[in-house]
């Protein structure tokens, strides 16, 4: 069996080590005689599992006490109904800061419940796209919000946060579903933190929430908000108040163990500016040529999801289709921009990258 290099930006590629221990567990998990699929979400074996990824997850985040971590399912996109369900009561409305297109879908669902003030954006003009962070002087935040909402990652676009963002004492809410995990975290500095777990986490299916206990009341709830989607539900009944994604949580427990034998998140933040820096290099570092192109400015460019261009959208085409004959696949741009993207998440190791580096030089060399 030969695997190749996956730089899927999600469902993404999951460590090989996690992959063999699931399979190795499948048909018995720990002689119980079932697998993990077949378990009732209530067994002390399950809630074992539950408990010690829940554990892992905080341990590797350093998730603080005044924050309650809940496993969720829909996604990020059902979060971005969730947020201002169960934040915005009692308030006119929140604040966005619009950066790419998934932002952009989080303020379209969140203008179905309240008001929503985009208090800054970096759309470009003339269909330039987005390609960086709006200066933090130029967000024009109301200090009476119920929340401020960023996606610290945009996956299609390759924008990224370089560092949290401080809005003050209005609670920051963040969309981290591609670079959870990747690089250290202060939770502590969020009001709440979603993500979906199928980039750097585990299979699709399971969303994580780590919200602050002050912030679950009552009185911020919307009418209408679903019980099984209530965040103050969901923590009182330790994430078991309808059955979770079960095979997804222990994926992703095992995922946490991997990545803490690896160092911890720490050391994932070291591999990952390693492989992003080497992709760049080829892109427009010194000694490029110009043939590949990276439109987003350089203090705001992704570590996860690095996107490029060709002189042409042809070639762009023939490069995916030269990338899957050797092994390098789904480098195809998002189809709304268009492109090539690589989405370089925790599993992807450096071996990889530098695959994907070799064939860009010979693909320019056959094409310059």
């Amino acid at each position: 069996m030969t695997r190749v290099f996956n730089f899927s930006p999600g469902p993404s590629a999951l460590p090989e080590p996690v992959l063999r221990q699931a399979a190795e567990e499948m048909l018995d998990w720990h002689g119980t005689g079932v697998s993990v699929m077949e378990m009732s979400h209530r067994s002390p074996a399950f809630m074992g599992i539950a408990a010690e990824a829940q554990a892992l997850l905080r341990e590797l985040l350093g998730v603080p006490g005044s924050h309650r971590v809940l496993f969720m399912q829909g996604g990020a996109l059902a979060e971005n109904a969730l947020v201002p369900m169960n934040l915005m009561g009692g308030h006119a409305g929140a604040d966005y800061i619009d950066t790419g297109w998934w932002s952009g879908k989080s303020i379209a669902e969140a203008r179905r419940y309240g008001m929503v003030n985009v208090a800054a954006s970096s759309a470009g003009n003339a269909g330039s796209g987005y390609t960086h962070v709006p200066p933090r002087d130029t967000w024009q935040l109301d200090p009476q919000a119920a929340y401020v909402h960023i996606c610290s990652n945009e996956t299609i676009g390759g924008v990224q946060y370089a560092q949290t963002p401080d809005v003050g004492n209005v609670p920051l809410v963040a969309d981290v579903s591609s670079e959870i995990l990747s690089r250290p975290l202060d939770v502590a500095n969020y009001g709440l933190i979603y993500a979906g777990a199928q980039k750097n986490i585990g299979p699709a299916g399971l969303t994580i929430v780590m919200v602050r206990e002050d912030l679950l009341v009552p009185e911020r709830t919307l009418p209408g908000l679903p019980t099984a989607f209530n965040y103050r539900v969901v923590a009182d009944n330790d994430s078991m108040y309808n059955t979770p994604p079960t095979y997804a949580i222990y994926i992703a427990g095992l995922v946490f163990q991997w990545i803490k034998a690896q160092g911890g998140v720490e050391a994932m933040a070291a591999r990952n500016a390693e492989k992003a820096a080497l992709l760049y290099g080829a892109i427009d570092g010194p000694g490029s040529s110009g043939f590949y192109r990276c439109p987003v400015a350089v203090d705001a460019r992704s570590k996860m999801n690095v996107v490029f261009r060709t002189p042409s959208a042809e070639l762009d085409a023939a490069f995916v289709q030269a990338a899957n004959a050797r092994g390098l696949v789904q480098l195809k741009g998002h189809r709304v921009v268009g492109g090539l993207r690589a989405s370089i998440y925790n599993a992807m190791p450096l071996a990889g990258v530098q695959a994907l580096v070799a064939f860009m030089r010979e693909f320019e060399a056959a094409h310059g």
